[in-house]
C-alpha cells in the first residue's frame, strides 16, 4: 500500500506537468492567433482550456482523497498542499491563455494589435511559454537553482510591460481607444501569466527546502535573449 500511496504522489507531479506543458503551449498557439488574426487557431485554444481544468479537478480530486486516506505529515503533506496551489495557478494560467484567444476572436477579421507593436506582443508570448516550460522543467527536476532563477528571468516580462505603457502613452499614438484598450489587457495578461509561472517555481522551492523563495539567492544568472529560447 505504501507503494501505491508513493505512485499517487507522483502522478500528482505528472499532472502539474502536463498542465504547464499544456498551458505554456496555448499561450503560444493564443499568441499566434492574436498577431495573425487566426480565428480558428483562437477558437482551439479556447476549447482546449477544458482539458486544464479537467486537470485541475482531477488532481485536487486525489490530492484530497490521500489526505483523507492516508493523512500524510511533513514532507509528505507538504508535497500534497503545494500541489494544490500549483494546480491553482496553472489553472489560471490557461484561464490568462484563453483570454488572449477570446480577444483574438472579438477583433477577428481585424487584428488587435497595430503593427507597431506586433514585435513587443510578439516577444512577450515568446516569454510567456519560455517562462511556464522552465516551471515545467523545475517542477520535474525539483531544481532549486533553476526555480529561483525564473524570478530573475520575469524581469524581462515587467520591462515589456513597461514598453507597452509608453507607446499608449506617447503623444503620436494613433490607434484609437479601443486598441489601447486591447494593447492594456494583453499586457496585463502576459505579464499575469509570467507571475504564475514564477509562482509555480517559487511552491517548488518550498516544497523541496521548506523555506519560501524570497529567503533564498540563486546561484545562476538569469537566461535572457536568443539564449532563454
Amino acid at each position: 500500500m505504501r507503494d501505491a500511496y508513493h505512485e499517487e504522489l507522483d502522478s500528482i507531479g505528472d499532472g502539474l506537468v502536463e498542465m504547464a506543458r499544456l498551458t505554456g503551449s496555448a499561450i503560444g498557439r493564443a499568441t499566434t492567433a492574436i498577431l495573425d488574426s487566426d480565428l480558428k487557431l483562437a477558437e482551439s485554444v479556447i476549447e482546449a482550456d477544458k482539458k486544464v481544468d479537467d486537470l485541475q479537478h482531477d488532481l485536487e480530486a486525489r490530492a484530497i482523497a490521500l489526505l483523507a486516506r492516508q493523512q500524510p505529515v511533513a514532507t509528505d503533506l507538504r508535497i500534497v498542499v503545494t500541489s494544490l496551489r500549483m494546480s491553482a495557478d496553472l489553472e489560471r494560467s490557461g484561464d490568462l491563455a484563453q483570454h488572449v484567444a477570446k480577444l483574438a476572436r472579438l477583433r477577428f477579421p481585424e487584428r488587435a494589435v497595430p503593427h507597431d507593436l506586433h514585435a513587443t506582443i510578439l516577444e512577450m508570448g515568446q516569454l510567456a511559454q519560455r517562462l511556464m516550460a522552465k516551471a515545467a522543467e523545475v517542477i520535474i527536476t525539483k531544481d532549486v537553482d533553476l526555480a529561483l532563477q525564473l524570478e530573475q528571468d520575469d524581469d524581462a516580462m515587467d520591462l515589456l510591460h513597461r514598453t507597452l505603457f509608453q507607446h499608449l502613452l506617447d503623444d503620436k499614438w494613433k490607434h484609437g481607444i479601443e486598441t489601447a484598450v486591447d494593447v492594456t489587457l494583453l499586457g496585463r495578461y502576459y505579464e499575469r501569466f509570467a507571475d504564475h509561472a514564477v509562482s509555480v517555481a517559487k511552491r517548488v522551492v518550498f516544497l523541496v527546502t521548506g523555506e519560501h523563495a524570497d529567503e533564498l539567492q540563486p546561484d545562476i544568472q538569469p537566461v535572457t535573449g536568443a539564449e532563454g529560447a
